[in-house]
C-alpha cells in the first residue's frame, strides 16, 4: 500500500469515527441545544434579566430562602424589565414547601373597581364607540395585586427581613442599571406609543422622549422611593396608606374608576392548586381566573397519544398537539373566570373520562368546528422566574402588566405603570367571564410546578399571553415524552396556534375555522407540507413563542439543574 493511499484511508477512518459519534455542532446534547444546563448544589435562580438573577442568588447566599429570593428577583425585574412586569400588575405563584412536603398556590390578582357597575361600563363604552374594554383606557385598570402577593408569601414562608430583600433593587433604582438588549428593543417600541398618556409616564420611563438603548444606564428614583416605603412600612402603605391615597386622588382628577376603598379591600388568596397526573408526574397549576387549567386539560387528552413513539416535531405529534389545543381552548373561552362569581366545572374539565371523549373527536384532518364539550388572548408581555434553595424549597412565580408596559398611566411620584388586565373581561352579560364590580378578570399568566414520587421536582414557566398553555405542554412533553434535559426542552423548535375562541368573546361564539399554525423555522419543511396536507394553515414564524425558565431538582444527585430562555436576555445561575 503506497503512502498516499494510507493517508487517504487514515483520513476516512477519522471522518467515520467523528461522524459515527457526532453530536452536530455540540459536544453533548441535542443539535438545537443552545448551551448546557446550569448546575448548583445549594440554590438556583432563573429569570429573564441576568442582573435580577444575580440579585436573587445573592439573597440565597446571604441566608434567604427561595421565597425571599423570588420576591427580590421579582422586585428587580419590575425595575429592569418594565416592558413585562411591575408593581402595577398582578402575580401568581406555586411553592413547593419542603418542610410540609406540600404545594401551595397563591392568587395575587386584583379586582375591578367597586364603583363601576356593569351598566355604567356599557355606557362608558358607548361614549367611546367600543363594544369591548380597550387596553389603554382607564376602564381596563384593576387593583394591582403584586405587592400584596409579595407580603403574603413573605409572611407565610419568608425568613429574611423585607428591607434586606428590597434593598438591592432600591439601590439600582436610585443609582441606575444597564438595560439589556431585548428589553431595550421592547422599551423603544413602547415609549412613543405611551408617552402621551395622562400622568408621569414620559418623565418616568423615557430619556428625551425615547426608550433607553442597549447598555444605557437607566434610573427610576420614584420607584426606588416607593420600594423604600414598602421596606419601611410594609404593604399597608400601598393599600391603605400614602400610595393608595395618591392613586385615589389621581384617579378622581383623571376620571378613573379605582378608589381608595378598592385598595383597602384588596387581599390575595391562598387557593387549592389544580392538578393532574401525566404519565406518573403530578402537574400543578393555578386555576380559577387563570388559564392554568388548560395545561392540565391538554395533558389529559395527550395522555391518549403515544408521543414518545411518534417522536418530537413529527407531523403526527404536532397534529395531535394542535388539535388538542383547539379543543381545550374552547373550554377555556367559556369557563375560566373568577370562581367567586362562577362555579367552574372542574369535575368535568379535569376528568380523565372527559379527556377521552375529547380525544375521540380528533381525526387525521384538522378540525374547523370546536364547540365546548361542557354543558353548563394572543397578546401579553410577562416575566416568569423560579428559585430554589438548599432546604429544598422551590418557587414558580409569574408577574405581568399584561400588555407590555401596561396602560401607561403613571401616578406622579410612584414610578410604576398600571396594568390593563381588565381588558380581558367579556361584555356579554351571559358569559361566565362578564365584567362585574369587585371581580377578578381572566388571566393568561400561569406558573407551573411538577412533583415526582411525592417530592418537588420541576418549577417552570413560559410567558407569552395565550401561548402559555402551549408552552407549558411543550416543555413537559419535551422532557417526559422526548427525554430532553430542561435546557434542550426550552431550546427545541416551537409551535403556536391562533384562531381559538377567547374568554372576551360572546358566550355563543365558537371557533368555526381551523385557525393558523405558526412554527419556528427549525421545523423541517417536509413536516410543514404534511401538516398542510392535513388541512392546517401553516406559517413559518410570524408569532410570539414565549420565554422560558426552569429549575429541576435531582434528588439522587442532590443538585439543581437550571435553564433559561436562549432567544432573549435570561439567565439561570446556581451555587
Amino acid at each position: 500500500m503506497n503512502s498516499r493511499l494510507s493517508i487517504i484511508l487514515l483520513v476516512l477512518n477519522v471522518f467515520y469515527f467523528f461522524d459515527s459519534h457526532a453530536q452536530g455542532d455540540r459536544e453533548v446534547g441535542l443539535n438545537f441545544a443552545s448551551r448546557s444546563e446550569v448546575i448548583g448544589q445549594n440554590g438556583m435562580v432563573a429569570s429573564s434579566v441576568p442582573l435580577a438573577t444575580q440579585i436573587g442568588l445573592e439573597i440565597l447566599k446571604n441566608g434567604g430562602n427561595a421565597i425571599d429570593a423570588a420576591i427580590a428577583t421579582n422586585a428587580a425585574t419590575g425595575l429592569m424589565e418594565p416592558t413585562g412586569n411591575g408593581i402595577g400588575g398582578d402575580l401568581f405563584a406555586l411553592i413547593w414547601h419542603e418542610e410540609t412536603q406540600q404545594v401551595y398556590a397563591l392568587n395575587a390578582s386584583g379586582r375591578s373597581p367597586l364603583n363601576l357597575s356593569y351598566q355604567q361600563l356599557i355606557k362608558e363604552l358607548k361614549k367611546i364607540n367600543k363594544e369591548s374594554i380597550p387596553p389603554y383606557h382607564l376602564l381596563s385598570v384593576s387593583v394591582p395585586g403584586a405587592v400584596d402577593g409579595w407580603f403574603e408569601m413573605h409572611q407565610r414562608f419568608g425568613q429574611m427581613n423585607m428591607d434586606e430583600i428590597l434593598m438591592p433593587t432600591i439601590h439600582y433604582a436610585q443609582n441606575g442599571f444597564p438595560v439589556s438588549e431585548a428589553i431595550a428593543s421592547a422599551w423603544s417600541r413602547s415609549v412613543p406609543f405611551l408617552k402621551n398618556q395622562p400622568g408621569a409616564f414620559e418623565s418616568t420611563f423615557s430619556k428625551n422622549g425615547r426608550g433607553p438603548e442597549k447598555g444605557e444606564i437607566f434610573k427610576n428614583p420614584d420607584l426606588g422611593n416607593t420600594l423604600q416605603l414598602l421596606a419601611n412600612q410594609g404593604k399597608d402603605v400601598f393599600y391603605s396608606g400614602e400610595i393608595a391615597e395618591k392613586i385615589d386622588a389621581w384617579m378622581k382628577e383623571n376620571n378613573g374608576y379605582l378608589r381608595y376603598e378598592d385598595f383597602k379591600n384588596h387581599q390575595s388568596e391562598w387557593v387549592e392548586p389544580v392538578s393532574t397526573n401525566y404519565r406518573g408526574y403530578e402537574v400543578y397549576q393555578v386555576g380559577g381566573n387563570a388559564q392554568g387549567t388548560a395545561v392540565l386539560q391538554m395533558l389529559n387528552v395527550l395522555e391518549h397519544f403515544n408521543l414518545s413513539a411518534t417522536g418530537f416535531g413529527t407531523t403526527e405529534t404536532l397534529h395531535a398537539l394542535i388539535e388538542t389545543k383547539k379543543l381545550v381552548f374552547e373550554d377555556r373561552a367559556k369557563h375560566y373566570t373568577d370562581p367567586d362569581f362562577y362555579d367552574l366545572p372542574y369535575e368535568i374539565l379535569l376528568s380523565k373520562e372527559y379527556a377521552k371523549k375529547r380525544k375521540d373527536l380528533i381525526s387525521e384532518q384538522a378540525m374547523n368546528d370546536m364547540s365546548t364539550g361542557v354543558e353548563v388572548l394572543e397578546d401579553g408581555d410577562t416575566i416568569f422566574l423560579t428559585t430554589a434553595d438548599k432546604e429544598g424549597n422551590m418557587v414558580a412565580l409569574i408577574q405581568s402588566n399584561f400588555r407590555g408596559m401596561g396602560t401607561g398611566f403613571v401616578v406622579p411620584g410612584t414610578g410604576f405603570s398600571f396594568q390593563n388586565r381588565g381588558e380581558l373581561f367579556s361584555t356579554d352579560p351571559d358569559h361566565a367571564n362578564v365584567y362585574a364590580p369587585g371581580k377578578r378578570p381572566f388571566h393568561t399568566i400561569i406558573p407551573g410546578l411538577v412533583t415526582k414520587d411525592g417530592k418537588g421536582w420541576f418549577t417552570y414557566g413560559n410567558m407569552g399571553g395565550g401561548y402559555q398553555p402551549i408552552g407549558h405542554v411543550s416543555i413537559l412533553t419535551n422532557i417526559i415524552d422526548f427525554d430532553m434535559n430542561i435546557q434542550e426542552a426550552g431550546d427545541a423548535p416551537r409551535w403556536d396556534h391562533s384562531g381559538s375562541t377567547e374568554p372576551t368573546d360572546s358566550n355563543t361564539t365558537k371557533a368555526t375555522t381551523k385557525g393558523k399554525v405558526h412554527v419556528e423555522s427549525a421545523i423541517p419543511y417536509q413536516v410543514i407540507r404534511e401538516l398542510r396536507a392535513k388541512g392546517h394553515q401553516v406559517e413559518i414564524g410570524n408569532s410570539f413563542f414565549g420565554r422560558y425558565q426552569g429549575i429541576m431538582k435531582d434528588h439522587q444527585k442532590g443538585v439543581y439543574f437550571g435553564a433559561s430562555e436562549s432567544r432573549v436576555d435570561g439567565q439561570a445561575a446556581g451555587y
